[in-house]
């Protein structure tokens, strides 16, 4: 028999590492220093994950943890070589949606908590420049931006209360609606927003032409409210809350 030529060594090799439950170790090599590149494959896994989902993880426990971790290195292919992204990954392996996760138990929430968890760690690594300062006086005679570092977010789920003592089995009728951003400090801050606040944010980004005043009267146009000054006025009082925050900013 011929010997096996080192594509097909390394290629079983990969699937062993992968899952090793169902694919065995190379023909050529030791099955017991197999096992220990296995067992080290794994566990540099699921620690490098591990410090993106600590809420994830107590909510699972070592056993369902461990066996999420392995579909995940089974099952998905990552398109990153950066350790940085796995765990983004890892959160878009989870909203795929596969067929693995489809069987046994698994939280109804865990998809989004997951994100929830994500989205620190994304915000304190990203690149992203905060928005150049800007004089709040312009905020409603010029166009708006939102902060890269500022990210308006939806869930299904209170994402934000989920805990080991709190683990809903039924979503509520409303989002959740949270405002996320990395203050100047780089800490990672989050706040809920009222469905007009977390609305304003979205349509600055779908009109960046339109000025503050413009905004507004749009959105007072969405919730029923043309003609309304107390509705205005209190529209702009949080435009330079947000610009005071480092969320808004004056297109210059």
């Amino acid at each position: 028999m011929d010997k096996p030529s080192l594509f097909q060594q390394q290629t079983a090799m990969g699937l062993y590492l992968r899952d090793p439950d169902h694919c065995p170790p190379p023909s050529e090599m030791n099955a017991v220093r197999a096992q220990v590149y296995r067992d080290l494959i794994f566990a540099n896994l699921s620690l490098l994950l591990s410090g993106t989902f600590p809420v994830l993880i107590k909510i699972l426990g070592d056993e369902h943890w461990r066996t999420l971790v392995r579909i995940f290195l089974r099952d998905y292919r990552a398109r990153t070589p950066k350790f940085g992204e796995i765990a983004q990954e890892f959160v878009e392996f989870l909203a795929s949606g596969p067929q693995a996760l489809r069987e046994g138990e698994w939280p109804p929430f865990m998809v989004e908590l997951a994100h929830y968890e994500w989205v620190e760690m994304a915000l304190q690594q990203s690149e992203a420049e905060p928005l150049a300062p800007s004089d709040v006086g312009l905020i409603l005679e010029r166009p708006l931006q939102v902060s890269p570092l500022a990210w308006p977010l939806a869930y299904g789920w209170p994402v934000q209360l989920v805990g080991p003592d709190h683990q809903p089995d039924i979503a509520p009728p409303q989002p959740t609606l949270l405002l996320v951003r990395r203050a100047e400090d780089w800490s990672v801050k989050f706040s809920e927003l009222s469905p007009l606040a977390w609305r304003l944010l979205q349509r600055i980004d779908e009109f960046p032409e339109l000025d503050g005043q413009a905004q507004l009267e749009g959105l007072a146009m969405e919730a029923g409210a043309v003609g309304s000054q107390a509705f205005m006025e209190s529209g702009a009082a949080l435009l330079r809350q947000m610009h005071g925050e480092g969320v808004v900013g004056v297109t210059v």
